[in-house]
């Protein structure tokens, strides 16, 4: 629990156990510890150095410990003085960066990362440094990262990062592609199939990019993409993708595909009344439904349209014909 602040576990164990006794000679605490004199007192040396421990000026060879309270709540400062000052130091060290790209060549917008080793460390790299969304495209056939197995992933899924994964169905007849999807619906990332998809791909806040460059019996080899109208391409192959997917839901055991290609009558009443200005509620009780029967259906075709907002919503409904342009004569 100390090594936050530099102790190791002898260290630390050596402390405890002087704060037990309060004060003690190396020969009992060595016995206490069932160490070698020597190593603890190397470690006692060690907590002198953090002001933890120090030697009795009363007895000689008796070593009593600082007050946790005290010396405890001093290093905790200092850590977090250094925090600050490590968290500063990187913000100005982004605000460069953004400067200097905002003038960089055309070169310095991607990077080609080669070996798969190094291809699979960027790839972790890129999902551990996301901070809001990663998208991203799974096919069958994983060359250096297998599929959508990662610790990565699991990792910043902890930390509030959504996920959204479209998957070839190839993916799901694999070995454990059906449990990995099922990890994934388990925290909430969202997951949709196509049969075929164009390239895999990881998009991480819609600032940085990873597609592959070479094919199996190849060196492995991947491109990371910054900030650029190549990126803006890339993201938006995404949404297409993500758009035309069918959404997959986990359900008796069984990772089901959602078989409603498109809205119900239903779907598109409540679609007309709430492009006319309906609130919710009024929707509802015009087509005698529940008021959440309502929200329900709205945030389902949300998903299936791949989008976030209600405005995004409507214009996704006119141009894929679900509502009419203009008002019926």
């Amino acid at each position: 629990m100390l090594g936050a602040i530099g102790l190791d576990e002898i260290q630390e164990s050596a402390y405890r156990a002087l704060v037990t006794v309060g004060a003690a000679e190396v020969p009992d605490l060595a016995h206490r510890l069932a160490l070698p004199e020597p190593d603890t007192e190397r470690a006692l040396r060690r907590l002198e150095q953090h002001g933890l421990a120090a030697q009795s000026s009363s007895r000689t060879g008796r070593w009593v410990a600082a007050p946790p309270a005290v010396a405890l709540g001093a290093l905790l400062t200092q850590q977090r003085h250094e925090l600050e000052q490590a968290e500063l130091a990187a913000a100005l060290l982004a605000e460069e960066y953004r400067a200097e790209a905002t003038d960089s060549a055309v070169h310095d917008l991607v990077e080609v990362v080669t070996g798969a080793s190094a291809v699979a460390h960027r790839f972790h790299q890129l999902q551990l440094g996301a901070t809001s969304e990663v998208c991203a495209l799974v096919t069958g056939k994983p060359i250096a990262v297998s599929g959508t197995e990662n610790e990565a992933e699991e990792r910043a899924a902890t930390r509030g990062v959504s996920f959204r994964v479209v998957v070839e169905r190839e993916v799901l007849s694999l070995p454990s592609g059906i449990m990995e999807l099922s990890a994934a619906l388990g925290r909430d990332e969202q997951c949709r199939v196509v049969d075929r998809v164009p390239t895999k791909l990881v998009v991480a806040d819609a600032a940085l990019a990873m597609v592959p460059l070479t094919g199996r019996g190849a060196e492995p080899a991947a491109l990371v993409v910054h900030g650029s109208g190549l990126l803006e391409s890339l993201m938006g192959l995404f949404e297409a993708v993500w758009r035309e997917a069918m959404p997959l839901r986990f359900g008796g055991g069984d990772l089901l595909e959602e078989v409603s290609t498109g809205p119900d009558a239903t779907d598109l009443e409540i679609l007309s009344l709430l492009l006319a200005g309906l609130t919710d509620a009024s929707v509802a009780k015009q087509l005698e439904l529940g008021l959440r029967t309502v929200q329900r259906r709205v945030k389902g075709l949300m998903e299936l349209t791949g989008v976030s907002t209600r405005l995004q919503l409507g214009w996704h409904a006119y141009e894929r014909g679900w509502v009419a342009r203009e008002p019926r004569a």
